[in-house]
């Protein structure tokens, strides 16, 4: 799966609380979380992100609270994919439970602009600034969690093979 968008740059330790803030957790709709992801750190992220666009951040993206509601505002508000240096431990499963997919390349991370086009492939883990020209490798999933993603999360590759 090949995925492109406009990025979004944010630094290091975003957490859960800022990525939907916990006034919000009232709710497990989709549309209402995705209103509100990012509000706390970015007013204007709801009114700009488009289908297709990617987050790029820094260290321990995604830290704080299990929530699952956090991967979950960020699919919904369109969001095609996280780069980040690493993502909290809980957060990364959370991501791919619920098939959004995450890639940690720091090279990418630091060399990426907000504004900046990116594309990546998903299943060979290759991320290219189409801004700059510059190409990155991150570490693709295996084919077992990258089948997950592919399915739109856990439940969904689950109920498939039936």
């Amino acid at each position: 799966m090949t995925v492109k968008g406009t990025v979004f740059k944010y630094g290091n330790d975003v957490d859960t609380d800022v990525i939907i803030p916990a006034r919000y957790l009232n709710t497990s709709s989709e549309t209402e979380l995705a209103s509100h992801c990012m509000e706390d750190i970015d007013k204007e992220f709801v009114k700009k992100v488009k289908p297709g666009d990617i987050i790029v951040a820094g260290d321990n993206f995604g830290c704080g609270s299990s929530r699952e509601h956090a991967p979950i505002a960020i699919k919904a508000s369109g969001v095609s994919l996280v780069i980040a240096n690493s993502f909290a431990r809980i957060f990364y499963r959370n991501s791919i439970n619920i098939g959004l997919p995450i890639l940690e390349c720091p090279e990418a991370v630091r060399a990426i602009s907000a504004g900046d086009t990116v594309s990546c492939d998903l299943a060979k883990g290759e991320i290219v600034d189409e801004t700059t020209g510059e190409t990155f490798q991150a570490e693709p999933f295996p084919a077992f969690i990258q089948n997950i993603i592919d399915k739109g999360g856990l439940i969904k590759s689950i109920a498939s093979r039936s």
